[in-house]
C-alpha cells in the first residue's frame, strides 16, 4: 500500500519572493470524517491546512492540502511554471518509489472565485492503477495559494464530491 505523502507544496514557496506581512488565512469548509489540522511553517508568511481521510481500520486514503504564500507586491508568479516544477519533483519521488506516474496537462479551472491552473497525476505500480494526484494553482493580489490532494485510487474516485464541495467553499 501506498502510504499518502506530503507533498511537495514547499516548491511553491520557492518561486516565491514573500512579504513580511502576514495575512489572514483562507477559509474551508471540510467535509466530515475528514480530520483536520493547521500545519506550522518555517515562515511566517505562509498559511497551511491539511485534511487526512482514514478508511475505517484508520489508514490514511486521501489528504487534502491547502497552502496560501505571501507575494511580494509588484512580483509576478508564473503559475504554469510552478505547476510544472511541482509536477516533475512529484514524479521524481514516485520513481524513486518504484512507481510510474502520468500527467495531464497544466490546464485552465478555478480555486474557490479565483482563476487557476490545475493537473493530475496517475500513479501506477505493475499498470495498477493506485493512486492519484490533482495540483491546483492561483495568485490573487498579493497571495499565491496551491491545493493539493491525493488519495488512493478508489478513495479519490469515492471523494470526488467532496472535494469538488470543498473547491468551490473555498474563501480565498
Amino acid at each position: 500500500m501506498i502510504r499518502l505523502f506530503k507533498t511537495p507544496l514547499v516548491f511553491f514557496g520557492l518561486f516565491l519572493c514573500t512579504a513580511t506581512v502576514f495575512a489572514e488565512e483562507p477559509s474551508i469548509s471540510w467535509p466530515a470524517g475528514w480530520q483536520v489540522e493547521a500545519l506550522a511553517d518555517a515562515a511566517p508568511q505562509v498559511s497551511r491546512q491539511r485534511g487526512v481521510k482514514n478508511d475505517a481500520d484508520g489508514n490514511q486514503v486521501m489528504v487534502m492540502e491547502l497552502t496560501m504564500t505571501q507575494v511580494e507586491t509588484g512580483h509576478q508568479v508564473n503559475l504554469q511554471g510552478v505547476l510544472l516544477e511541482m509536477r516533475k519533483s512529484i514524479q521524481k519521488d514516485f520513481f524513486k518509489g518504484g512507481y510510474q506516474s502520468v500527467c495531464n496537462k497544466v490546464h485552465p479551472t478555478t480555486l474557490g472565485s479565483l482563476s487557476a491552473l490545475e493537473t493530475t497525476c496517475t500513479v501506477t505500480e505493475n499498470g495498477r492503477h493506485v493512486l492519484s494526484q490533482t495540483l491546483v494553482a492561483a495568485v490573487a493580489a498579493d497571495k499565491a495559494y496551491v491545493l493539493s490532494y491525493a488519495g488512493q485510487a478508489e478513495a479519490y474516485k469515492a471523494s470526488a464530491e467532496e472535494i469538488v464541495a470543498v473547491r468551490n467553499s473555498l474563501k480565498l
